[in-house]
Protein backbone atom coordinates (compact mmCIF):
# COMPACT_ATOMS: atom_id res chain seq x y z
CA UNK A 1 0.00 0.00 0.00
CA UNK A 2 1.49 3.35 -1.06
CA UNK A 3 2.30 5.95 1.77
CA UNK A 4 -0.08 9.13 1.55
CA UNK A 5 1.45 12.49 1.60
CA UNK A 6 -0.45 16.32 2.55
CA UNK A 7 0.94 18.75 0.63
CA UNK A 8 -0.23 22.36 2.10
CA UNK A 9 1.25 25.39 -0.14
CA UNK A 10 -0.19 28.45 -1.20
CA UNK A 11 1.91 28.31 -4.27
CA UNK A 12 0.86 26.69 -7.46
CA UNK A 13 4.17 25.86 -8.42
CA UNK A 14 5.60 24.47 -5.39
CA UNK A 15 2.49 22.04 -4.98
CA UNK A 16 2.61 21.02 -8.21
CA UNK A 17 6.57 20.74 -8.56
CA UNK A 18 6.46 18.37 -5.19
CA UNK A 19 3.38 16.47 -5.83
CA UNK A 20 4.77 15.21 -9.24
CA UNK A 21 8.56 14.45 -7.87
CA UNK A 22 7.33 13.04 -4.55
CA UNK A 23 4.78 10.88 -7.19
CA UNK A 24 7.31 9.64 -9.57
CA UNK A 25 9.14 8.24 -6.16
CA UNK A 26 6.13 5.95 -5.77
CA UNK A 27 3.72 8.05 -3.53
CA UNK A 28 0.17 8.68 -3.15
CA UNK A 29 -0.01 12.82 -3.19
CA UNK A 30 -2.78 15.33 -2.73
CA UNK A 31 -2.60 18.76 -2.38
CA UNK A 32 -4.18 21.77 -1.24
CA UNK A 33 -3.63 25.89 -0.66
CA UNK A 34 -4.24 27.19 2.95
CA UNK A 35 -4.43 25.88 6.51
CA UNK A 36 -8.33 25.55 6.84
CA UNK A 37 -8.27 23.09 3.93
CA UNK A 38 -5.24 21.36 5.14
CA UNK A 39 -7.65 20.52 8.40
CA UNK A 40 -10.44 19.65 6.11
CA UNK A 41 -8.38 17.01 4.61
CA UNK A 42 -7.69 15.85 7.48
CA UNK A 43 -10.79 14.92 8.74
CA UNK A 44 -11.76 13.27 6.07
CA UNK A 45 -8.50 10.59 5.61
CA UNK A 46 -5.52 9.68 7.51
CA UNK A 47 -2.45 10.67 5.77
CA UNK A 48 1.63 9.37 6.62
CA UNK A 49 3.09 12.68 6.65
CA UNK A 50 2.06 16.58 5.87
CA UNK A 51 4.29 19.10 4.31
CA UNK A 52 3.40 22.27 5.75
CA UNK A 53 4.35 25.60 4.52
CA UNK A 54 4.71 28.52 7.58
CA UNK A 55 3.65 31.45 5.26
CA UNK A 56 -0.10 30.87 4.45
CA UNK A 57 -2.90 33.41 3.47
CA UNK A 58 -5.81 33.53 6.60
CA UNK A 59 -4.68 30.83 9.22
CA UNK A 60 -0.73 30.71 8.71
CA UNK A 61 1.16 27.47 9.39
CA UNK A 62 1.77 27.48 13.31
CA UNK A 63 -1.68 28.48 13.82
CA UNK A 64 -2.43 24.97 11.41
CA UNK A 65 -0.27 23.04 13.16
CA UNK A 66 -1.76 23.77 16.61
CA UNK A 67 -4.63 22.70 15.35
CA UNK A 68 -3.41 19.64 13.72
CA UNK A 69 -1.51 18.85 16.35
CA UNK A 70 -5.03 18.98 18.55
CA UNK A 71 -6.93 16.88 15.85
CA UNK A 72 -4.28 14.34 14.86
CA UNK A 73 -1.41 13.83 17.32
CA UNK A 74 0.24 11.27 15.60
CA UNK A 75 0.96 12.39 11.49
CA UNK A 76 4.45 13.47 11.15
CA UNK A 77 4.32 17.45 10.13
CA UNK A 78 8.03 18.66 7.94
CA UNK A 79 7.46 22.55 7.65
CA UNK A 80 8.20 24.53 4.63
CA UNK A 81 10.30 27.74 5.40
CA UNK A 82 10.78 30.46 3.70
CA UNK A 83 14.08 32.50 3.35
CA UNK A 84 15.33 34.49 6.76
CA UNK A 85 12.31 32.54 8.46
CA UNK A 86 14.52 29.59 10.39
CA UNK A 87 13.45 31.10 13.57
CA UNK A 88 9.70 30.38 12.45
CA UNK A 89 10.34 26.93 11.65
CA UNK A 90 12.76 26.03 14.56
CA UNK A 91 9.68 27.26 16.74
CA UNK A 92 7.60 25.12 14.72
CA UNK A 93 9.36 22.18 16.07
CA UNK A 94 9.39 23.11 19.24
CA UNK A 95 5.61 22.95 18.52
CA UNK A 96 5.54 19.27 17.19
CA UNK A 97 6.94 19.10 13.51
CA UNK A 98 9.70 16.73 12.82
CA UNK A 99 11.74 18.76 10.20
CA UNK A 100 12.22 21.53 8.50
CA UNK A 101 12.82 22.16 4.79
CA UNK A 102 14.00 26.00 3.46
CA UNK A 103 12.72 27.81 0.18
CA UNK A 104 13.66 27.76 -2.52
CA UNK A 105 13.66 24.32 -2.09
CA UNK A 106 16.28 21.69 -3.17
CA UNK A 107 14.24 18.39 -4.32
CA UNK A 108 17.09 16.40 -3.69
CA UNK A 109 17.36 16.93 0.02
CA UNK A 110 13.48 17.82 0.16
CA UNK A 111 13.12 13.97 -0.88
CA UNK A 112 15.74 13.03 2.11
CA UNK A 113 13.53 14.47 4.62
CA UNK A 114 10.42 12.85 3.40
CA UNK A 115 12.13 9.76 3.39
CA UNK A 116 13.67 9.95 6.98
CA UNK A 117 10.06 11.02 8.06
CA UNK A 118 8.33 8.47 6.78
CA UNK A 119 10.53 6.08 8.21
CA UNK A 120 10.49 7.69 12.02
CA UNK A 121 6.44 7.93 11.68
CA UNK A 122 6.66 4.01 11.27
CA UNK A 123 9.15 3.00 13.65
CA UNK A 124 6.78 5.30 15.85
CA UNK A 125 3.71 3.75 15.14
CA UNK A 126 5.25 -0.50 15.21
CA UNK A 127 6.99 0.51 18.71
CA UNK A 128 3.32 2.24 19.39
CA UNK A 129 1.74 -1.38 18.43
CA UNK A 130 3.81 -3.52 20.34
CA UNK A 131 3.49 -1.12 23.87
CA UNK A 132 -0.25 -2.02 23.14
CA UNK A 133 0.19 -5.70 22.63
CA UNK A 134 2.13 -5.52 25.51
CA UNK A 135 -0.42 -3.86 27.27
CA UNK A 136 -2.39 -6.05 26.24
CA UNK A 137 -0.78 -9.29 27.35
CA UNK A 138 -0.34 -7.55 31.03
CA UNK A 139 -3.65 -6.76 31.42
CA UNK A 140 -5.11 -7.15 35.03
CA UNK A 141 -8.11 -8.77 34.58
CA UNK A 142 -10.83 -8.71 37.08
CA UNK A 143 -13.87 -6.21 38.54
CA UNK A 144 -13.92 -6.96 42.22
CA UNK A 145 -12.84 -4.56 45.19
CA UNK A 146 -9.91 -6.27 45.55
CA UNK A 147 -8.57 -5.28 42.40
CA UNK A 148 -9.89 -1.84 41.80
CA UNK A 149 -8.52 -1.03 44.96
CA UNK A 150 -5.02 -2.61 43.53
CA UNK A 151 -5.55 -0.54 40.14
CA UNK A 152 -5.82 2.63 42.07
CA UNK A 153 -2.57 2.16 43.68
CA UNK A 154 -0.49 1.39 40.79
CA UNK A 155 -1.94 4.32 39.03
CA UNK A 156 -0.83 6.30 42.42
CA UNK A 157 2.21 5.24 42.47
CA UNK A 158 3.67 4.41 38.87
CA UNK A 159 4.17 8.07 37.38
CA UNK A 160 6.58 8.39 40.84
CA UNK A 161 10.24 7.02 41.15
CA UNK A 162 9.57 5.34 44.57
CA UNK A 163 10.46 1.62 44.78
CA UNK A 164 8.22 -0.74 45.24
CA UNK A 165 8.09 -3.96 47.39
CA UNK A 166 5.13 -6.40 46.50
CA UNK A 167 3.83 -8.77 48.77
CA UNK A 168 2.23 -12.17 47.86
CA UNK A 169 2.07 -15.88 47.52
CA UNK A 170 3.14 -17.55 44.64
CA UNK A 171 1.21 -17.61 41.85
CA UNK A 172 -1.18 -14.27 42.18
CA UNK A 173 0.36 -12.10 39.68
CA UNK A 174 2.96 -9.83 41.17
CA UNK A 175 5.18 -9.68 37.55
CA UNK A 176 2.11 -8.73 36.63
CA UNK A 177 1.78 -5.62 38.87
CA UNK A 178 5.24 -5.39 38.32
CA UNK A 179 4.64 -4.62 34.81
CA UNK A 180 1.48 -2.53 34.80
CA UNK A 181 3.56 -0.50 37.27
CA UNK A 182 6.43 0.15 34.83
CA UNK A 183 3.62 0.47 31.77
CA UNK A 184 2.23 3.24 33.53
CA UNK A 185 5.56 4.72 34.83
CA UNK A 186 7.55 7.64 32.79
CA UNK A 187 9.96 5.00 31.92
CA UNK A 188 7.41 2.98 30.05
CA UNK A 189 9.51 3.38 26.81
CA UNK A 190 12.89 1.92 28.51
CA UNK A 191 13.36 -1.22 29.69
CA UNK A 192 11.81 -3.82 31.87
CA UNK A 193 15.00 -6.28 33.06
CA UNK A 194 13.48 -9.15 35.21
CA UNK A 195 15.65 -11.37 37.17
CA UNK A 196 14.19 -13.89 39.43
CA UNK A 197 16.69 -14.69 43.10
CA UNK A 198 15.31 -17.51 43.19
CA UNK A 199 16.43 -19.38 40.68
CA UNK A 200 20.25 -18.90 40.31
CA UNK A 201 22.39 -20.46 41.92
CA UNK A 202 24.68 -18.08 44.72
CA UNK A 203 27.89 -18.29 43.13
CA UNK A 204 26.04 -16.82 39.86
CA UNK A 205 24.19 -13.94 41.06
CA UNK A 206 26.41 -11.02 41.77
CA UNK A 207 27.38 -11.84 37.95
CA UNK A 208 23.76 -11.73 36.81
CA UNK A 209 23.32 -8.61 38.99
CA UNK A 210 26.10 -6.51 37.90
CA UNK A 211 27.79 -7.98 35.23
CA UNK A 212 31.69 -9.46 35.11
CA UNK A 213 35.07 -8.41 33.20
CA UNK A 214 36.52 -11.10 30.51
CA UNK A 215 38.40 -13.56 33.30
CA UNK A 216 36.95 -12.70 36.31
CA UNK A 217 36.08 -16.13 36.69
CA UNK A 218 36.16 -19.62 35.00
CA UNK A 219 33.86 -19.65 32.36
CA UNK A 220 34.04 -15.86 31.84
CA UNK A 221 35.16 -16.15 28.49
CA UNK A 222 33.91 -12.31 27.33
CA UNK A 223 32.66 -9.19 29.60
CA UNK A 224 29.20 -9.24 30.42
CA UNK A 225 26.98 -6.57 31.64
CA UNK A 226 24.54 -7.08 34.43
CA UNK A 227 21.11 -6.98 34.80
CA UNK A 228 21.29 -3.05 36.49
CA UNK A 229 23.45 -2.15 33.94
CA UNK A 230 20.41 -3.72 31.11
CA UNK A 231 17.68 -2.26 32.93
CA UNK A 232 19.64 1.38 33.09
CA UNK A 233 16.71 4.14 32.37
CA UNK A 234 13.82 1.68 32.85
CA UNK A 235 12.61 -1.08 35.51
CA UNK A 236 14.32 -3.59 37.12
CA UNK A 237 11.57 -6.16 38.48
CA UNK A 238 13.73 -8.41 41.72
CA UNK A 239 11.49 -11.61 41.95
CA UNK A 240 11.67 -13.38 45.07
CA UNK A 241 13.78 -10.78 46.66
CA UNK A 242 13.13 -13.00 50.24
CA UNK A 243 15.90 -16.03 48.80
CA UNK A 244 18.66 -13.80 48.03
CA UNK A 245 21.83 -14.55 49.81
CA UNK A 246 23.10 -11.82 52.49
CA UNK A 247 25.52 -11.38 51.12
CA UNK A 248 24.21 -10.17 47.67
CA UNK A 249 21.68 -8.41 49.78
CA UNK A 250 24.79 -6.13 50.88
CA UNK A 251 25.47 -5.20 47.78
CA UNK A 252 21.68 -4.86 46.13
CA UNK A 253 21.96 -1.84 48.99
CA UNK A 254 25.44 -0.13 47.65
CA UNK A 255 23.75 -0.50 44.33
CA UNK A 256 20.42 1.22 45.56
CA UNK A 257 22.21 4.12 48.26
CA UNK A 258 25.06 5.17 45.22
CA UNK A 259 23.11 3.88 41.94
CA UNK A 260 26.28 2.67 40.86
CA UNK A 261 27.49 -0.75 40.27
CA UNK A 262 30.80 -2.67 40.12
CA UNK A 263 30.79 -5.63 37.69
CA UNK A 264 32.32 -8.54 39.02
CA UNK A 265 36.47 -8.63 38.85
CA UNK A 266 35.83 -4.90 37.44
CA UNK A 267 37.81 -1.76 38.91
CA UNK A 268 35.80 1.05 37.66
CA UNK A 269 32.21 1.51 38.68
CA UNK A 270 29.37 2.20 36.46
CA UNK A 271 26.58 4.70 36.82
CA UNK A 272 22.96 3.45 36.36
CA UNK A 273 19.41 5.07 36.96
CA UNK A 274 17.30 2.29 37.60
CA UNK A 275 13.76 1.98 39.11
CA UNK A 276 13.95 -1.25 41.23
CA UNK A 277 10.86 -3.45 41.87
CA UNK A 278 11.05 -6.02 44.38
CA UNK A 279 9.04 -9.14 45.26
CA UNK A 280 8.58 -11.84 47.63
CA UNK A 281 5.85 -14.29 49.23
CA UNK A 282 7.51 -14.18 52.95
CA UNK A 283 6.55 -12.14 55.25
CA UNK A 284 10.37 -9.81 55.48
CA UNK A 285 9.72 -8.62 58.80
CA UNK A 286 10.01 -12.75 60.04
CA UNK A 287 13.12 -12.96 58.08
CA UNK A 288 15.14 -9.80 59.34
CA UNK A 289 14.19 -11.57 62.90
CA UNK A 290 15.55 -14.59 61.95
CA UNK A 291 18.73 -12.75 60.60
CA UNK A 292 18.09 -13.99 57.03
CA UNK A 293 17.19 -10.96 54.98
CA UNK A 294 19.15 -7.13 55.97
CA UNK A 295 16.51 -4.56 57.61
CA UNK A 296 18.10 -1.46 56.03
CA UNK A 297 17.69 -3.28 52.52
CA UNK A 298 14.18 -4.00 53.77
CA UNK A 299 13.72 -0.38 54.23
CA UNK A 300 15.28 0.75 51.15
CA UNK A 301 12.78 -1.61 49.27
CA UNK A 302 9.70 -0.97 51.01
CA UNK A 303 9.29 2.93 50.28
CA UNK A 304 5.73 2.02 48.18
CA UNK A 305 4.41 -1.51 49.64
CA UNK A 306 1.94 -3.96 47.62
CA UNK A 307 0.29 -6.92 48.18
CA UNK A 308 -1.31 -8.84 45.36
CA UNK A 309 -4.59 -11.06 46.83
CA UNK A 310 -4.68 -14.98 46.80
CA UNK A 311 -7.19 -15.93 44.08
CA UNK A 312 -9.54 -17.68 47.49
CA UNK A 313 -10.25 -13.99 48.15
CA UNK A 314 -11.31 -13.00 44.64
CA UNK A 315 -14.35 -15.50 44.17
CA UNK A 316 -15.92 -12.74 41.86
CA UNK A 317 -13.13 -12.23 39.21
CA UNK A 318 -12.98 -15.84 38.59
CA UNK A 319 -15.19 -16.21 36.10
CA UNK A 320 -13.84 -13.44 34.53
CA UNK A 321 -10.36 -14.66 34.48
CA UNK A 322 -11.78 -18.04 33.12
CA UNK A 323 -12.58 -15.99 30.11
CA UNK A 324 -9.72 -14.42 29.66
CA UNK A 325 -7.73 -17.42 29.40
CA UNK A 326 -9.88 -19.43 27.65
CA UNK A 327 -10.16 -16.75 24.81
CA UNK A 328 -6.29 -16.25 25.21
CA UNK A 329 -5.23 -19.60 25.04
CA UNK A 330 -7.43 -20.24 22.22
CA UNK A 331 -6.15 -18.27 20.39
CA UNK A 332 -2.68 -19.20 21.11
CA UNK A 333 -3.60 -22.69 20.28
CA UNK A 334 -5.27 -21.61 16.84
CA UNK A 335 -8.75 -23.10 18.33
CA UNK A 336 -12.26 -21.52 18.47
CA UNK A 337 -13.20 -20.12 21.93
CA UNK A 338 -15.39 -21.68 23.33
CA UNK A 339 -18.14 -20.94 26.48
CA UNK A 340 -18.11 -22.32 29.56
CA UNK A 341 -21.16 -24.12 31.05
CA UNK A 342 -22.35 -22.21 34.27
CA UNK A 343 -22.54 -25.43 36.19
CA UNK A 344 -18.03 -25.08 35.16
CA UNK A 345 -17.73 -21.92 36.43
CA UNK A 346 -19.94 -22.56 39.78
CA UNK A 347 -17.16 -25.33 40.33
CA UNK A 348 -14.17 -23.24 38.96
CA UNK A 349 -15.44 -20.28 41.85
CA UNK A 350 -15.99 -22.53 44.55
CA UNK A 351 -12.47 -24.28 44.31
CA UNK A 352 -9.65 -23.05 46.70
CA UNK A 353 -6.61 -22.35 44.49
CA UNK A 354 -3.73 -23.22 46.36
CA UNK A 355 -1.84 -22.56 43.53
CA UNK A 356 -3.93 -18.89 42.54
CA UNK A 357 -4.16 -17.53 39.28
CA UNK A 358 -1.67 -19.51 38.02
CA UNK A 359 -3.40 -23.12 38.95
CA UNK A 360 -6.41 -21.47 37.41
CA UNK A 361 -4.60 -20.65 34.48
CA UNK A 362 -3.12 -23.92 33.99
CA UNK A 363 -6.85 -25.84 34.24
CA UNK A 364 -7.98 -23.56 31.60
CA UNK A 365 -5.34 -24.24 29.71
CA UNK A 366 -5.97 -27.76 30.04
CA UNK A 367 -9.54 -28.04 29.03
CA UNK A 368 -8.67 -26.09 25.74
CA UNK A 369 -6.52 -29.00 24.93
CA UNK A 370 -8.85 -31.56 25.94
CA UNK A 371 -12.49 -30.88 26.25
CA UNK A 372 -14.51 -32.47 23.61
CA UNK A 373 -17.18 -30.60 23.12
CA UNK A 374 -18.53 -27.43 21.66
CA UNK A 375 -18.62 -25.79 25.13
CA UNK A 376 -16.50 -26.97 28.45
CA UNK A 377 -18.72 -28.58 30.56
CA UNK A 378 -18.50 -29.09 34.21
CA UNK A 379 -17.73 -32.94 33.62
CA UNK A 380 -14.65 -31.93 31.75
CA UNK A 381 -12.92 -30.15 34.69
CA UNK A 382 -10.02 -31.77 36.88
CA UNK A 383 -11.80 -34.18 39.85
CA UNK A 384 -10.46 -32.69 41.96
CA UNK A 385 -13.07 -29.28 41.25
CA UNK A 386 -15.77 -31.91 40.92
CA UNK A 387 -15.53 -33.08 36.92
CA UNK A 388 -14.59 -36.29 35.58
CA UNK A 389 -11.10 -35.63 33.77
CA UNK A 390 -8.70 -37.00 35.53
CA UNK A 391 -5.49 -35.38 36.02
CA UNK A 392 -2.29 -37.58 35.48
CA UNK A 393 -1.47 -38.33 38.43
CA UNK A 394 -4.84 -39.66 39.72
CA UNK A 395 -4.83 -41.90 36.48
CA UNK A 396 -1.35 -43.42 38.16
CA UNK A 397 -2.46 -43.74 41.29
CA UNK A 398 -5.85 -45.54 40.36
CA UNK A 399 -4.95 -47.33 37.72
CA UNK A 400 -7.94 -46.16 35.72
CA UNK A 401 -10.28 -43.44 35.38
CA UNK A 402 -11.78 -43.47 38.58
CA UNK A 403 -12.17 -40.46 41.03
CA UNK A 404 -10.04 -39.85 43.96
CA UNK A 405 -10.55 -41.13 47.06
CA UNK A 406 -11.91 -39.69 50.19
CA UNK A 407 -10.41 -37.59 52.27
CA UNK A 408 -11.38 -36.09 56.26
CA UNK A 409 -10.77 -32.77 55.29
CA UNK A 410 -10.44 -30.70 51.78
CA UNK A 411 -6.62 -29.83 52.67
CA UNK A 412 -5.32 -33.46 53.20
CA UNK A 413 -6.80 -34.20 49.57
CA UNK A 414 -4.96 -31.09 48.51
CA UNK A 415 -1.90 -32.18 50.19
CA UNK A 416 -2.25 -36.02 49.02
CA UNK A 417 -2.60 -34.81 45.29
CA UNK A 418 0.05 -32.11 45.18
CA UNK A 419 2.13 -34.76 46.54
CA UNK A 420 1.81 -37.26 44.34
CA UNK A 421 1.63 -34.86 41.32
CA UNK A 422 5.34 -33.05 42.62
CA UNK A 423 6.58 -36.84 42.65
CA UNK A 424 5.55 -37.60 38.81
CA UNK A 425 6.95 -34.74 37.60
CA UNK A 426 9.98 -34.90 39.47
CA UNK A 427 10.43 -38.60 38.27
CA UNK A 428 9.54 -37.56 35.10
CA UNK A 429 11.94 -35.01 34.90
CA UNK A 430 14.51 -37.80 35.51
CA UNK A 431 15.08 -36.29 39.33
CA UNK A 432 16.17 -33.16 38.03
CA UNK A 433 15.01 -30.51 40.23
CA UNK A 434 15.45 -27.55 38.01
CA UNK A 435 13.60 -29.08 35.34
CA UNK A 436 11.16 -29.89 37.82
CA UNK A 437 10.37 -26.42 39.17
CA UNK A 438 10.29 -25.01 35.34
CA UNK A 439 7.66 -27.88 34.05
CA UNK A 440 5.87 -27.25 37.37
CA UNK A 441 5.98 -23.24 37.07
CA UNK A 442 7.23 -22.86 40.53
CA UNK A 443 10.35 -21.10 42.15
CA UNK A 444 13.14 -23.78 42.41
CA UNK A 445 13.74 -22.60 46.01
CA UNK A 446 9.83 -23.12 46.78
CA UNK A 447 9.56 -26.59 44.92
CA UNK A 448 12.59 -27.54 47.14
CA UNK A 449 10.68 -26.72 50.44
CA UNK A 450 7.33 -29.19 49.37
CA UNK A 451 9.30 -31.65 48.64
CA UNK A 452 11.23 -31.50 52.19
CA UNK A 453 8.00 -31.14 54.13
CA UNK A 454 6.68 -33.98 52.17
CA UNK A 455 9.52 -36.56 52.51
CA UNK A 456 10.16 -36.48 49.09
CA UNK A 457 13.75 -35.76 49.21
CA UNK A 458 16.38 -39.00 48.95
CA UNK A 459 17.77 -38.86 52.61
CA UNK A 460 20.87 -37.63 53.62
CA UNK A 461 23.97 -39.15 55.22
CA UNK A 462 23.23 -39.31 59.14
CA UNK A 463 19.09 -38.87 58.32
CA UNK A 464 16.93 -41.61 58.99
Amino acid sequence: MRQTILVVDDETGVRSSLSGVLSDEGYHVEAVGSGEACLQALENRRYDLVLLDVWLPGMDGLQTLERLRAQDARVPVIVISGHGNIETAVKAVRMGAIDFVEKPLSLEKTLLVVKNALRQGQLEAENQALREQVSQKFVMVGEGPRIHALRAQIAQAAPSNGRVLIYGENGTGKELVARQIHLQSRRASGPFVEVNCAAIPEELIESELFGHVKGSFTGALASRKGKFELADGGTLFLDEIGDMTLKTQAKVLRALQEQRIEPVGGTASVEVDVRVIAATNKRLEDEIRKGAFREDLFFRLNVLPFEVPPLRERHEDIALLARHFVAELSAEYGRRPREIAPEALGALAGHAWPGNVRELRNVIERMVIMAPGERIEAADLPAPLGGGLVLPMAAASTGGGERLRDFPSLAEARDDFEKRYILQKYEECGGNMSRTAEALQVERSNLYRKMKGFGLLPARKGEA
